[in-house]
């Protein structure tokens, strides 16, 4: 009898890193086993407060923790400016110029061994995805687009605004906005996964309303 597998392939990864990339689906010594008797590079997502000793003996380290902002339209603290617009419609080209470069917090990035451009081409691949799929909104400052919005049903999932509107305090325009807009939409909440290194989105959350939960600490491991 086949083992079960504990774990599954992750074919963007392998697009973007040019190595078998892989994710496992549980915190088990099984599934760390059969992570170490296979090539290429692997992921895996635990509590924080998970003994982490078979990790570090398996040869996991430590590359980010994640957090769930969720939000209703009770709680949502809408903020409005008009200068401030959103739009699906976006130019590709100038999203991802926007895009590229721009997730210096993902845990790719701060993972030493992968490099850095290739982190990039990951979210590159990834923004082409979701705006051949018109999941974008573009954030739009006096007409100019000034950033980006990407989501999956209730789900933001990557956004970015351009180096010269940031830190500003533009961004709880937009972001009330779509959260709006999704809600107005059917959706009982809005949610998001961020990097608790960020803490600017993270403030950003919690002026609009936003609670936190769900924290997941992710480590990475590559096998040669």
């Amino acid at each position: 009898m086949k083992p079960v597998p504990l774990i599954k392939p992750t074919p963007w990864d392998t697009a973007a890193f040019g190595l078998p990339s892989w994710e496992l689906l549980e915190y088990s010594e099984a599934s760390l086993q059969q992570a170490v008797q296979t090539p290429g590079h692997h992921n895996i997502k635990v509590d924080p407060l998970a003994d982490k000793r078979l990790l570090h003996e398996y040869g996991f380290y430590y590359c980010d923790t994640l957090i769930e902002p969720h939000c209703t339209a009770a709680r949502l603290r809408a903020a409005q400016h008009p200068d401030a617009t959103i739009s699906k419609a976006v130019d590709a080209g100038q999203t991802l110029a926007i895009g590229h470069g721009a997730f210096a917090h993902g845990r790719f990035h701060r993972d030493f061994n992968l490099p850095r451009a290739a982190a990039d081409l990951r979210y590159d691949n990834w923004l082409k995805q979701l705006l051949e799929a018109q999941q974008v909104y573009g954030l739009y400052w006096q007409g100019v687009l000034a950033g980006f919005i990407c989501y999956s049903g209730c789900i933001l999932v990557l956004h970015a605004v351009a180096e010269k509107y940031r830190g500003k305090g533009l961004s709880k325009y937009w972001w009330s906005a779509v959260c709006g807009e999704l809600l107005a939409n059917g959706h009982d909440e809005v949610k998001s996964s961020i990097s608790a290194a960020n803490l600017a989105v993270i403030n950003l959350y919690a002026s609009l309303g936003f609670s936190f939960n769900n924290p997941q600490d992710i480590y990475h491991c590559l096998v040669r």
